[in-house]
């Protein structure tokens, strides 16, 4: 596909999908939880598709398809006050990619407990590895707030994760004769 920039072609827009669905499916669970997150995906994608042509060819694609997710996130974040929660239904089957780790169910559960900031900045630099110069301006604020939001996330998980006989052991003092 010719760009029309300085004779520089892009990659085929569903390469970008493949190259960079698992980053942004990451992103959207991380904020929004298993159940929203395919969609925030895929009206990711849907915005993305319609502006691709236009971007730049030297254009940054994780942090722009990021940027497009962040704000699908926050859509999805401002509806769902807006509309009902069903409860009766089993949960519907969801796609194992872009889930970290063994204790998956119990992470994104943990990182979903995080205030909005907080849960914003470790999916972004925990789990899309931006550097928070980019998180900051994504999130508003400076690198050092967003650094500052990320350990104390990372800190908050810990203590939600930490199973409790390794805090009762932790916390027991022995006094030996």
């Amino acid at each position: 596909m010719r760009s029309g920039h300085q004779g520089e072609t892009k990659e085929p827009f569903e390469a970008v999908v493949q190259a960079q669905g698992a980053t942004v499916l990451r992103v959207c669970r991380a904020i929004l939880g298993l159940h929203d997150a395919d969609d925030a995906w895929s009206e990711t994608f849907l915005a993305a598709l319609q502006a691709y042509p236009a971007l730049a060819p030297e254009a940054n694609l994780e942090a722009w398809l990021v940027t497009i997710a962040h704000r699908k996130c926050i859509d999805h974040l401002r509806a769902r006050g807006r509309r009902a929660v069903p409860v009766d239904q089993p949960p519907e089957q969801v796609s194992l990619l872009g889930i970290p780790g063994d204790r998956q169910a119990e992470l994104l559960d943990a990182v979903g407990k995080l205030p909005p900031k907080q849960r914003q900045v470790v999916a972004f630099h925990y789990l899309a590895g931006f550097p928070y110069t980019d998180i900051a301006a994504l999130v508003g604020g400076t690198p050092e707030a967003a650094r500052r939001a990320g350990a104390d996330g990372v800190k908050s998980l810990r203590a939600l994760l930490a199973p409790a006989s390794a805090m009762a052991r932790s916390s027991v003092k022995v006094d030996m004769p």
